[in-house]
């Protein structure tokens, strides 16, 4: 079986996903768009686009999705807009913008489903942390979230500035500990001061990107856990389909399995908070009827 074939191959997970379930984390790619550069190449025909996603959806019990920004098109949005049209009102995208941006263009990407904008402190991002400081004030002038990754590694380093974003914003990838992290790590207790803060979020998606020991990623479970009890109303969680840094076919993850090991690390009763009311706050989904 092929990466191509895993991409379209699912099951629903145990127990079924709640109805209005948010799948905060996921990219997708429609013809006509090529990648700039500066950024990776294009996943491999066929491309997974808005038909590969709904099969997804159906398996999991996905209602709703946030699409992200792919790095592939770095500062070029236009791929995001086709796909935000395509998937409709279930949909609400995270653009990348910079300060340079124009407020004709940010009203353009709201317009589309646009509630956020992304920050990728790693290579192939299309906005480093360079531009933090003037993406929030765009960002929080237009009520906007952000999505920021980088290396969690260097968390105390970057502290002061995230402790003065004024955005809501998430850390993305489990938080991309590319070095690893004990739970009682000073960077962990730094990461749940920051969620004290009110704006914070923490983002269950990627785990394999960040795991140096593998599946079952119990050096990314201890710390993830320790967050999840410390604040379960500010976990969101992500499938991060396609998988686009999978390069074999045995690493490419199984959607269902992977979200029953991630949401197993959440406590008690947390699950349909973390999969509908959390997402709901923090990317502005209305309740779904």
């Amino acid at each position: 079986m092929t990466m191509i074939e895993r991409r379209l191959t699912g099951r629903p997970p145990a127990p079924p996903l709640p109805r209005g379930t948010v799948d905060t984390q996921m990219h997708m790619y429609l013809p006509g768009f090529p990648a700039q550069p500066g950024g990776p190449g294009l996943p491999p025909d066929p491309l997974p686009g808005a038909d590969a996603y709904r099969q997804v959806m159906g398996w999991l019990g996905i209602d709703r999705v946030v699409i992200t920004q792919g790095n592939a098109h770095q500062r070029d949005n236009g791929n995001l807009l086709a796909c935000l049209a395509e998937m409709g009102e279930r949909a609400r995208g995270v653009a990348a913008i910079g300060a340079k941006t124009t407020e004709a263009e940010m009203a353009r990407l709201e317009a589309a489903g646009v509630v956020g904008a992304r920050i990728m402190d790693l290579p192939g991002g299309a906005v480093g942390l360079a531009e933090l400081e003037a993406v929030d004030d765009r960002a929080h002038a237009a009520g906007w979230m952000l999505a920021v990754q980088f290396d969690g590694s260097d968390l105390l380093a970057h502290l002061p500035r995230l402790e003065r974003l004024r955005s809501r914003w998430v850390l993305d990838h489990h938080g991309k500990f590319l070095r690893g992290a004990a739970a009682d790590a000073p960077e962990i207790d730094a990461l749940l001061r920051l969620i004290d803060r009110g704006n914070v979020w923490f983002k269950f998606a990627g785990v394999y990107e960040s795991s140096r020991d593998g599946a079952p990623y119990e050096d990314v479970a201890g710390f993830s856990r320790r967050i999840a009890a410390h604040a379960p109303d500010r976990i969101v969680w992500g499938t991060n389909w396609p998988h686009n840094m999978a390069r074999t076919t045995t690493d490419y993850p199984d959607d269902a399995d992977l979200a029953d090991r991630v949401l197993g690390w959440l406590p008690e009763g947390a699950r349909d908070r973390v999969l509908v009311s959390n997402p709901e706050e923090l990317f502005r989904f209305p309740p779904l009827r």
